[in-house]
């Protein structure tokens, strides 16, 4: 689960991480209201779940409360697009104003899961306000990285590893290390998959500021932290995968025209890199899971069928748990409900196969049907280049 910027300095706040001063509004007026509180000059922030605002021209400066008025005036309600939200975009429904900050240099901190170490580690970097995917692809050298093993936890000799690894003067050395502590507790005592700080900053008065910040949430961990799960905001999930998590599916809206259907992620995924070689794009990843009933299938069926983009159906299912027959009548009860002008490719092995073959022949409906996994990706990469 992601939650919004404001909210995550709320929590940095909570753990004596220091940020800017700053309150979010929903309307001109109220931008207006809180720079004067605040004093100009003030950042006007919208506030979405995606990264590259400020490319997409979703962060500006304002040097006067009539400013702020403005910029809010502009930002509230347009279709925000970056890289990280596609070309659809997300509309802003808020902003974050925040007291503007002289700033001196600009770092990166942040933490994740390397699950090839299995734990988590530490991130740095003196290339700071850079997507950090970016430093690590062109200057890997300027990320620093501790590892942080979970039987032993965190120490001091981490914290000073990354501090001096980002070259800060000595008077700023016990204070980040602060902050990283700060961080590493949030991290683990509020079950993230990821956390960053990006810019994190020193001010020119010689101040360390977290002057972004981005959380990630175990989807698992979130029944242990209602408070966390208060935050989730509705209104930035791609509505597919709203109605999706509604109905027990594991769906995520991709920018294909191939629509899937599996059971088991690493089917899923063995499926999207097939289509991938064909030539084809996924529209989506989803997985029924192995124990889905026919009423599941059919809903995911349904919205798959509810994307635009899609121009042809996979269904690839090998039945273990998941019964062939039982996501045949699923298919077959879907396809009567709803107005099926696509054409679908259906590739089914295991268990009661031969009666999944004879529901979907009998059902009299308009199917393909595909003897193996290379088969399926040819007939789906030709069918939506048609």
């Amino acid at each position: 689960m992601k939650i919004h910027e404001f909210q995550a300095k709320k929590i940095f706040s909570d753990y004596d991480i220091p940020v800017p001063d700053g309150e979010t509004a929903k309307t001109p007026e109220a931008a207006r209201k809180i720079a004067e509180k605040l004093g100009c000059p003030v950042v006007v922030k919208a506030q979405i779940h995606a990264g590259g605002r400020g490319k997409g021209g979703g962060v500006k400066l304002a040097r006067t409360p009539g400013e702020a008025f403005a910029v809010a005036g502009q930002i509230l309600g347009m279709n925000l697009v970056t890289h990280q939200t596609g070309p659809e975009g997300q509309k802003v429904k808020q902003v974050l104003i925040e007291k503007g900050q002289a700033i001196e240099k600009e770092l990166y901190l942040g933490i994740v899961v390397d699950r090839a170490q299995g734990c988590p580690v530490i991130m740095a970097s003196e290339a700071g306000g850079m997507e950090i995917e970016e430093v690590a692809a062109k200057t890997p050298e300027k990320i620093i990285r501790a590892a942080v093993d979970p039987a032993i936890g965190f120490s001091g000799t981490h914290a000073r590893k990354i501090a001096y690894g980002l070259n800060l003067d000595a008077a700023l050395i016990k204070p980040a290390g602060k902050i990283i502590a700060g961080l590493y507790r949030i991290f683990t005592q509020k079950n993230c998959s990821l956390i960053e700080i990006n810019p994190f900053v020193i001010t020119r008065d010689r101040q360390l500021l977290a002057l972004d910040g981005k959380i990630n949430f175990e989807d698992d961990a979130l029944s242990r932290h209602p408070d966390i799960k208060a935050l989730y905001d509705p209104d930035e999930q791609d509505p597919l995968e709203l109605e999706a998590s509604k109905c027990g599916l594991n769906y995520i809206k991709l920018d294909g025209n191939v629509g899937c259907m599996v059971n088991g992620a690493g089917l899923a995924m063995a499926t999207m890199d097939l289509i991938k070689l064909a030539g084809g794009e996924p529209a989506n990843f989803l997985d029924v899971g192995g124990g889905a009933s026919a009423e599941q299938v059919e809903n995911a069926l349904k919205i798959l069928l509810m994307d635009k983009n899609v121009k042809v159906v996979l269904i690839n299912i090998f039945g273990g748990i998941l019964r062939c027959d039982r996501v045949a009548k699923g298919i077959v009860q879907a396809v009567k409900d709803i107005d099926l002008h696509l054409p679908m490719i259906i590739r089914l092995e295991g268990t009661n196969v031969a009666e999944a073959g004879q529901i979907l022949e009998t059902s009299g409906l308009d199917l393909e049907f595909a003897a193996n996994f290379d088969e399926a990706a040819q007939k789906v990469t030709q069918h939506a280049r048609a």
